[in-house]
């Protein structure tokens, strides 16, 4: 039986779960399940144990090891579950070496947990891999996190921010698309803080610039979060200049409040998120924004939700990510009054509400227009917007013409043009 994954939380997950799948397999392991976990909320890791509770009901002769950002923080919390036979770190998990820790290896002492401190890991690497099942290739340019927002669990779970020298960046994109790869993502934890441990702390804005100019086989580079405040003008201005650069920007905002976001120790201000929008369209009118928001922290009172309800129009983003707020263990934010937990999830569903209705209003606008769809298998892919389409013709791992012929209730539907011919 092959190695297979559950993937939890961030692209950065789904990148490092492909690389999990090769070094387990080049170890030796198989019949196996690898469970990529996220800590980000209190039920990103509930969600983990439930999978990994059916996951032993339906095959209790595989082979469960979980690794991630959940297990990273809290190993003793996996180990202790009867279903778990191996709980591995953040940095463990992309060695080959500790997958053969399982007693399938014939070790005398089984060390069920292989989690070192992360907080001491000063470089990462990019890690070749032989292919994805995916059509577009994610790149990780840069792991872990040099800021300490009150909410956050991830620097803990991450270590610090390294990043991935321009030249192994590079490489591995060459590689990627000679594999016949039409679109890359560059992934990591806190991207737009990528370089700064690099000999000249290059900036982001200058791998781009890197990447297209040495790969234009490349058709599509896009980026995963980014957070606005770190974005250079060189990154900014390649957004104007270079076509192969995907009009869409995921941000880190979390809150629409200047009193919250202090609270929560976030470097911006809402004129700061307010002022990148307006000056990045100015400088690509198509492009689309998405954010993460963060509903309910603590001290929120009703006037400062709804700045955060009022940023979603101003910015106009058409992308939400909203998270109820959840304390956790060992934060500053976990420290400070505690909200109504049924006032956050009421908050919660109403600006995913908001965040619907935003979608869909965008996604009509795009109807009859003529987009570039990256096919991704059955039907499916997404435009440069990284809007979800069903899409009538097209082969999988083309990028091709398509007319947006109407809307779904989560996607757009479209006709190639090959099609239509």
């Amino acid at each position: 039986m092959p190695v297979e994954t559950l993937t939890f939380g961030c692209r950065l997950n789904t990148y490092e779960s492909a690389v999990m799948a090769e070094r387990a397999a080049q170890a030796g392991l198989a019949d196996a399940l690898l469970v990529n976990t996220c800590a980000v909320t209190a039920e990103a890791v509930r969600k983990a144990k439930q999978a990994i509770r059916r996951a032993r009901r339906e095959a209790p002769g595989r082979r469960i090891v979980v690794s991630g950002c959940a297990a990273q923080t809290e190993p003793a919390t996996f180990a202790a579950m009867p279903e778990v036979d191996l709980v591995l770190g953040n940095s463990e998990k992309l060695d080959a070496g500790p997958y053969r820790a399982l007693p399938d290896f014939g070790i005398a002492r089984h060390e069920k947990i292989l989690v070192g401190d992360i907080m001491r890991v000063r470089e990462t690497a990019a890690h070749m891999l032989d292919g994805f099942s995916r059509a577009r290739a994610f790149v990780e340019v840069q792991n872990g996190c040099d800021h300490r927002c009150t909410f956050c669990v991830i620097p803990f779970g991450r270590g610090p921010s390294r990043s991935v020298p321009m030249g192994a960046v590079v490489e591995e994109i060459r590689r990627l698309t000679e594999k016949g790869f039409r679109e890359a993502v560059l992934t990591g934890v806190d991207i737009t803080a990528w370089g700064a441990d690099l000999p000249g702390h290059p900036r982001l804005g200058a791998l781009v610039r890197k990447i297209l100019k040495h790969v234009p086989e490349l058709e599509r580079l896009r980026l995963s979060s980014i957070d606005s405040v770190e974005a250079d003008d060189d990154l900014l201005r390649a957004f104007a200049e270079e076509q192969r650069l995907m009009p869409h920007l995921h941000l880190s905002l979390q809150s629409g409040d200047d009193m919250i976001l202090k609270r929560m120790k976030r470097r911006h201000t809402r004129a700061d998120a307010i002022r990148f929008c307006d000056r990045v369209r100015r400088l690509r009118p198509e492009i689309v924004f998405g954010a993460d928001l963060i509903a309910g922290f603590p001290t929120e009172t009703e006037a400062m939700f709804r700045n955060t309800l009022s940023i979603v129009e101003e910015c106009r983003l058409t992308f939400l990510h909203v998270f109820p707020y959840s304390p956790r263990e060992n934060t500053p934010a976990a420290r400070m009054p505690q909200p109504d937990p049924g006032l956050v999830q009421q908050r919660a569903r109403t600006v995913r509400d908001l965040g619907r209705a935003a979608m869909s209003a965008w996604m009509s606008s795009e109807v009859g227009k003529v987009r570039s769809v990256l096919v991704e298998g059955r039907g499916l892919g997404h435009t440069e917007h990284y809007a979800p389409v069903a899409l009538a013709g097209g082969k999988r791992g083309e990028v091709v013409p398509a007319r947006i012929t109407g809307t779904g209730e989560k996607r757009l539907t479209a006709l190639a043009l090959s099609e239509a011919a």
